[in-house]
């Protein structure tokens, strides 16, 4: 088998495990929270301390790859996700819990972009798409499995073992890595913007953290608003301090470009009303509906199934159509389609839900796949890496907001209908907000060029009007070449 064939597979592995455990939880949040003796809602915490520290720990992984070398912070990424997944299934309290899913997510942060960046190093450019296509499988794999099996182990083990299924395949990637691994280190390094990391670390914790516990009694409403307050002052000095450096951690000078600004900014707000469906989803399902986990984990992966199956047309359709049409369309539609979970009740049909799951995961996928090629669609190659940094930590902080909002939306609606415990029609209004919360996007789409992206999408010379479109991609690759995203 070819070295770097070889190498994606093990990155791969890496990939699913990481993928398959945001996922994995998703079905499994009332039964820990009768385990840790909290309310269901409570649990966004722990949802967001992983997102968080993947969005803070992420923009510095490539320089601490450049300097240790890419073998070596593999391995430890892996031990160290390893080791947060055996805290996870120890934790006795909401606080523990949250600290070792942070502790986890600084793994996840570190393991999977390294992965991909030896891999990217590793392969032949005639190979690459190839390559590719054995790391990106598992991405859509993981959200597939990750929901039913999450659910099987809650409903006939116990809760603990979704996190302990993950030793035994990070005891497995520590061995393939350290046989088949290079040990890639950079050259010519930029220094590491350590007032930026600051920054930013403090900035986005005390934001998320002030968002999540925000009416949950978790801490007084005062220290609530006051780490919410903390947190916007803190990010608002890292931009004023992200302008005046010459490499700073987080280059905010790449929004010049539309194109990057609809897929980051405008690109965020819809992740974060998608973002919340996972969240939000299943609990409706096991609160509302009486649903067991694993039932809830079946019927919630058809989001997924709709995913995978929208992959194969996404690069055709939007040479057909180019970016603009197909995102402000596509924002609509994928909206009403997250929107449309407000009307399921107890007595609506299984299959009509499995359905309707279906279709709003196609549609999410192609608007992924759009907002990620256009974010890098007018970069320069130098700033690949910059633009790649901020891409991803937007994508974490965005499902994590979502996540929030999705539990904060729901507080308010239960509150409003002066009770406790969560109910089946406390929901709808909860799914009805992050749906108009996504299709806030459209307001940045609807600023695009008319022909913005048609270079690498060949939407003008699909019209017969001489663009530089790249030559036609295999239809199962990406419209674009910027570095894989998960979503």
């Amino acid at each position: 088998m070819p070295r770097h064939i070889l190498i994606s597979l093990i990155v791969a592995c890496a990939l699913f495990m990481e993928n398959m455990d945001s996922t994995i939880i998703a079905t499994s949040l009332p039964a820990i929270a009768k385990g840790l003796g909290e309310h269901p809602l409570s649990l966004n915490l722990g949802l967001t301390a992983y997102l968080v520290s993947l969005a803070v720990f992420i923009p510095v992984s490539g320089w601490v790859a450049d300097r240790v070398g890419s073998r070596t912070v593999f391995l430890v990424a892996i031990v160290v996700f390893m080791l947060g997944s055996i805290l996870c299934a120890a934790s006795q309290t909401l606080g523990f819990f949250a600290a070792a899913r942070f502790f986890q997510g600084l793994g996840g942060a570190m393991m999977v972009p390294v992965g991909r960046m030896v891999l990217l190093k590793a392969a032949p450019k005639s190979e690459m798409v190839v390559a590719l296509n054995y790391l990106t499988m598992p991405s859509l794999i993981g959200p597939v499995v990750g929901p039913a099996l999450g659910g099987f182990i809650t409903l006939y083990f116990n809760w603990r073992w979704i996190f302990l299924v993950n030793v035994p395949i990070s005891i497995l990637g520590l061995l393939l890595a350290w046989r088949h691994i290079p040990n890639f280190k950079g050259e010519d390094l930029k220094p590491l913007d350590l007032r930026g990391f600051g920054l930013t670390s403090i900035g986005l914790a005390a934001l998320m953290l002030g968002m999540s516990t925000l009416g949950r009694h978790l801490l007084p409403w005062e220290a609530a608003v006051g780490l919410l307050a903390c947190g916007v002052l803190v990010l608002g000095a890292y931009a004023w301090h992200a302008a005046r450096t010459r490499h700073p951690l987080i280059d905010m000078r790449l929004f010049r470009w539309p194109t990057m600004r609809t897929g980051v900014i405008g690109g965020s707000f819809f992740r974060a009303g998608s973002g919340a469906t996972p969240f939000l989803i299943p609990l409706m399902m096991q609160l509302g509906f009486g649903l067991d986990p694993f039932r809830s984990g079946l019927i919630t992966c058809f989001t997924a199934l709709g995913a995978m199956f929208m992959k194969t047309f996404t690069v055709n359709i939007l040479r057909r159509f180019g970016f603009r049409s197909v995102m402000a369309s596509n924002t609509l539609l994928a909206s009403l389609a997250i929107m449309a979970a407000a009307l399921f009740t107890a007595a609506t049909p299984h299959l009509i839900i499995m359905a309707t799951l279906l279709v709003s995961g196609c549609l999410r996928s192609l608007q992924f796949t759009a907002l990620n090629a256009i974010s890098f669609a007018d970069v320069d190659k130098r700033e690949i890496s910059d633009a790649t940094a901020l891409s991803s930590m937007a994508q974490r902080l965005s499902q994590s907001v979502g996540v929030t909002l999705g539990a904060l939306a729901l507080q308010v609606v239960t509150y409003m209908h002066h009770r406790d415990a969560v109910q089946a029609e406390d929901f709808p209004p909860a799914i009805l907000f992050v749906g108009l919360v996504s299709m806030l996007s459209m307001i940045w789409v609807l600023r695009l060029p008319a022909d913005a992206g048609d270079e690498i999408s060949g939407h003008g010379a699909a019209r017969g009007e001489g663009g530089r479109a790249l030559p036609q991609p295999a239809p199962q690759s990406p419209p674009h070449t910027p570095p894989p995203s998960r979503n």
